[in-house]
């Protein structure tokens, strides 16, 4: 089978427990030769999805609320589950629009890193059921595959937003989440966390790796790229504070984002 058809697979799979577990086949047998490096298919403009969560606008979503209430401990493990949910489909997808332009290398970072968002819904989503809860049982909201929507033309401007803004974010915020479940007492949690943040650097590494040989194939300056991209396909300034440290040890550097903070 070629690797493109593999992945549209992936992301023609609604049921969440069933894209998992296709995401994680398709990285194996890519791992294991099984695939070919082949690119004649287009993937969908979206993906499939589920009859729930409900999908709602970003500003229609429910506040979580604060605190260590079991309520609000859900809804934050729900959002996360999301997120994971939605990574699954943005790896793929960028390995089913974009592969064909790179060498196989990329599609070996790319597929990992679309078995680690697998794993890493998998894992908050049996938290969740551990809690009395299933992912699906609160609404979500689809800004993230708005931003592969808005990037689908480009495989430069996807990098930039998707790994470098978003992922990047999650290393920033990552760290008080966690320190929220253990104030909350849920160390099951926050071990799973901890867990995510780490392959999270890993993600965030190859997205500069591959944004950096994007803009040298094209002979642009990957800084200056970088900072006209966000600019032109993300919606406001990039927030501070940052985790400069973790940051800088996936190879993003200040020189990079902080002239775009807000």
């Amino acid at each position: 089978m070629d690797l493109a058809s593999a992945c549209i697979a992936v992301l023609e799979t609604a049921d969440p427990h069933t894209k998992a577990m296709a995401a994680r086949k398709v990285a194996r047998d890519w791992r294991l030769g099984r695939l070919v490096h082949i690119f004649n298919a287009m993937p969908p403009d979206r993906p499939a999805r589920p009859d729930l969560p409900e999908l709602l606008p970003p500003n229609r979503m429910p506040k979580r609320g604060k605190g260590g209430s079991a309520r609000s401990q859900i809804a934050l493990i729900h959002a996360l589950a999301h997120i994971e949910f939605v990574a699954i489909d943005l790896a793929f997808d960028l390995v089913a629009r974009f592969g064909g332009d790179y060498p196989p290398a990329f599609a070996d970072d790319w597929l990992r890193v679309g078995a680690d968002e697998a794993m890493h819904f998998a894992l908050l989503d049996r938290r969740l059921k551990e809690l009395g809860s299933f992912y699906g049982a609160l609404p979500a909201h689809d800004g993230l595959w708005e931003a592969a929507s808005e990037t689908a033309h480009d495989a430069g401007a996807r990098l930039a937003i998707v790994p470098l803004v978003l992922e990047a974010r999650a290393l920033d915020i990552t760290p008080q989440t966690i320190e929220r479940f253990t104030s909350f007492g849920d160390l099951k949690t926050a071990r799973s966390l901890t867990r995510i943040m780490s392959d999270e650097v890993f993600h965030v590494r190859a997205g500069m790796k591959w944004f950096r040989w994007t803009m040298n194939r094209m002979g642009a300056n990957p800084q200056e790229s970088y900072q006209m991209l966000v600019k032109r396909h993300f919606r406001g300034r990039l927030k501070a504070p940052f985790n400069d440290s973790t940051r800088s040890q996936a190879g993003l550097t200040r020189d990079f984002y902080e002239p775009l903070a807000g």
